[in-house]
């Protein structure tokens, strides 16, 4: 009989900017821990390999084409859990040498599914270093036909998800670094679910940064136009949430928490 339920862990951490070896431990700490929850699917925030504001202090020329000897090592580390891990990490295109802002999933059998580059980066500032991506395209991902991913602002019109959802995505996975405040969500999440009919789940980070904030920022599970769940630490933390398959929502509305 096929598994009702799929239990998936949001790794709401925080990466301190620049600290590559710092950053990848908390991973992979979190991403077991995770895995002892029970989660399958395991989702990490927007850069959190590197922290948000990381090229002021070590550039870009560290980031290669990817899989690098670190994503090799997790894809071994998922297929050894048998988890599904949607993964935040720079990349360098192998042709044109830019680089992207980009999510990968890997699968429970350590292959690279797929990826997607952020599209809607900023230009100036802390992303100034990243090359906008240009499409997002549905994939495969176990137990789902196919899903799409976004990256934080990705979310901010409807547009996007929209073409996702057009190419036959289920539910979309977002990784996201985006601080409350005058900048912060606002109501774009829901948008975004309310405009495709599609469930989003959202996760975001925490911690300070050098430029923002994110104690307060929150992990979202929207539907329908509405936020089903919201959920925040100030303290690292890995939050394993219950989704039902077959309706496509919430199994319940508990959680369970790990701080790390």
């Amino acid at each position: 009989m096929p598994t009702r339920t799929l239990r998936i862990a949001l790794l709401h951490l925080a990466p301190i900017p620049g600290d590559l070896t710092r950053n990848r431990r908390l991973v992979e700490t979190a991403v077991t821990s995770a895995a002892r929850l029970g989660a399958t699917w395991i989702i990490t925030p927007e850069l959190i390999v590197t922290g948000y504001t990381f090229a002021d202090s070590i550039g870009t020329e560290w980031i290669l084409p990817q899989p690098d000897s670190w994503m090799t090592r997790m894809s071994r580390l998922a297929a050894q859990l048998r988890v599904t891990l949607f993964l935040s990490c720079p990349e360098q295109d192998r042709k044109s040498r830019k680089f992207y802002n980009s999510l990968f999933v890997i699968g429970a059998n350590g292959a690279i599914l797929g990826t997607h580059r952020k599209i809607n980066t900023l230009r100036v500032g802390s992303e100034a270093w990243s090359t906008p991506g240009t499409q997002a395209v549905a994939i495969p991902v176990p137990p789902f036909t196919r899903i799409g991913m976004l990256i934080c602002a990705d979310a901010y019109t409807s547009e996007i998800a929209k073409n996702l959802l057009n190419q036959g995505a289920q539910l979309l996975v977002s990784s996201a670094a985006w601080a409350p405040g005058l900048h912060g969500p606002n109501g774009e999440w829901e948008r975004c679910t309310r405009d495709t009919g599609l469930p989003l789940i959202v996760c975001n980070r925490t911690g300070p940064d050098k430029t923002l904030d994110f104690r307060q920022a929150e992990s979202v599970v929207a539907k329908d136009g509405k936020r089903l769940l919201s959920l925040s630490s100030t303290r690292p933390a890995v939050f394993a949430i219950e989704w039902d398959l077959q309706a496509q929502t919430l199994a319940t509305k508990e959680y369970r928490t790990v701080y790390l």
